[in-house]
Protein backbone atom coordinates (compact mmCIF):
# COMPACT_ATOMS: atom_id res chain seq x y z
CA UNK A 1 0.00 0.00 0.00
CA UNK A 2 1.26 3.46 -0.88
CA UNK A 3 1.65 5.93 1.97
CA UNK A 4 -0.60 9.00 1.84
CA UNK A 5 1.02 12.38 1.38
CA UNK A 6 0.04 15.34 3.55
CA UNK A 7 -1.90 16.80 0.63
CA UNK A 8 -3.81 13.53 0.14
CA UNK A 9 -4.62 13.33 3.85
CA UNK A 10 -5.88 16.90 3.91
CA UNK A 11 -8.06 16.40 0.82
CA UNK A 12 -9.51 13.10 2.10
CA UNK A 13 -11.35 14.90 4.91
CA UNK A 14 -12.78 17.58 2.61
CA UNK A 15 -14.49 15.31 0.09
CA UNK A 16 -18.12 16.28 -0.45
CA UNK A 17 -20.66 13.69 0.69
CA UNK A 18 -23.00 12.39 -1.99
CA UNK A 19 -26.77 12.61 -1.70
CA UNK A 20 -26.84 8.84 -1.22
CA UNK A 21 -24.40 9.02 1.71
CA UNK A 22 -26.38 11.86 3.31
CA UNK A 23 -29.63 9.90 2.87
CA UNK A 24 -28.19 6.76 4.46
CA UNK A 25 -26.78 8.74 7.40
CA UNK A 26 -30.19 10.33 7.94
CA UNK A 27 -31.96 6.95 7.72
CA UNK A 28 -29.59 5.47 10.32
CA UNK A 29 -30.36 8.39 12.60
CA UNK A 30 -34.16 8.28 12.16
CA UNK A 31 -35.08 4.57 11.87
CA UNK A 32 -34.83 2.37 14.99
CA UNK A 33 -33.13 -0.52 13.18
CA UNK A 34 -32.81 -2.73 16.27
CA UNK A 35 -36.59 -2.87 16.65
CA UNK A 36 -37.21 -3.03 12.91
CA UNK A 37 -35.04 -6.14 12.47
CA UNK A 38 -37.46 -8.34 14.40
CA UNK A 39 -40.47 -6.81 12.66
CA UNK A 40 -39.11 -7.18 9.13
CA UNK A 41 -39.00 -10.93 8.74
CA UNK A 42 -38.92 -12.65 5.39
CA UNK A 43 -42.18 -14.36 4.48
CA UNK A 44 -42.69 -16.59 1.46
CA UNK A 45 -44.92 -15.26 -1.31
CA UNK A 46 -48.01 -17.48 -1.81
CA UNK A 47 -48.43 -18.76 -5.34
Amino acid sequence: MKQMTFADAEYAGKRKQTRKELFLIEMDRVVPWKGADSTLTRTPIPR
